[in-house]
């Protein structure tokens, strides 16, 4: 893709899905801290706008990363769930004040491991 040719391409991709799941997190879950008096289809309208930029990105990472950077599609899923967490922990801590617990580290290391079994042979 000509707008991150001076970037390798292993590292646009995973770039792409961060931002892309900072959109997505948000359209999940912000409405629950910023429109709570908001109507439930006024809050759906309003995810469907943010998740628009999301797609916006998502695509793209996924097309580069299959079709240029090599990455298959499971390692392309897991790669995506495992910064999905990421963004959320960093979401609920900061955004939404929620206190992290042993339990959501205990899930994130199954999907650590997760990525190993789906990148050791790469």
């Amino acid at each position: 893709m000509q707008v991150f040719s001076s970037i390798p391409v292993r590292v646009v991709v995973p770039g792409l899905l961060i931002i892309a799941n900072v959109f997505m997190t948000y359209a999940w879950y912000g409405h629950l801290r910023d429109a709570r008096s908001a109507s439930l289809w006024g809050v759906v309208f309003m995810s469907w706008g943010v998740a628009f930029f999301e797609y916006c990105l998502q695509v793209p990472a996924n097309r580069i990363g299959f079709n240029d950077a090599g990455y298959s599609l499971q390692q392309l899923k897991v790669m995506q769930e495992i910064i999905t967490m990421a963004v959320f922990a960093a979401f609920a801590a900061w955004y939404m004040r929620e206190k992290l617990t042993l339990d959501f580290l205990w899930a994130s290391l199954c999907l650590v491991g997760a990525a190993y079994f789906m990148f050791r042979g790469k």
